[in-house]
């Protein structure tokens, strides 16, 4: 599924870059966020509770659910993301939980 926010910065795309994982405690998504002229492409990991996501989760229902609160949150995220990536050498990671519950 592909689903498409517009920003200050232009219409993105919001795709799967994985399948989900599962652990004991969460869902990781793995989010690809594509400007659909292809000038840029940003990858965020997305750990997700897994009490706050219904069984069994769907990369669909959760990219869904993401969607909104990327619109408000996104040029923050993105920020971030291109940080974590060109100066930590990692993926900017956000995480949704009991205390910090996000869109869920």
């Amino acid at each position: 599924m592909t689903v498409e926010i517009v920003t200050g910065r232009g219409v993105y795309r919001l795709s799967a870059a994985t399948p989900l994982e599962y652990t004991d405690a969460s869902v990781l998504l793995m989010l690809a966020m594509e400007r659909t002229d292809g000038i840029e492409r940003v990858v965020t990991r997305w750990r997700i509770a897994r009490e706050l996501v219904s069984e069994p989760a769907t990369t669909d229902a959760i990219i869904e659910r993401i969607k909104g609160w990327l619109t408000r949150e996104f040029e923050n995220t993105r920020e971030a993301a291109l940080k974590a990536i060109r100066s930590e050498r990692r993926l900017h990671e956000i995480t949704f939980d009991q205390a910090h519950r996000g869109p869920f």
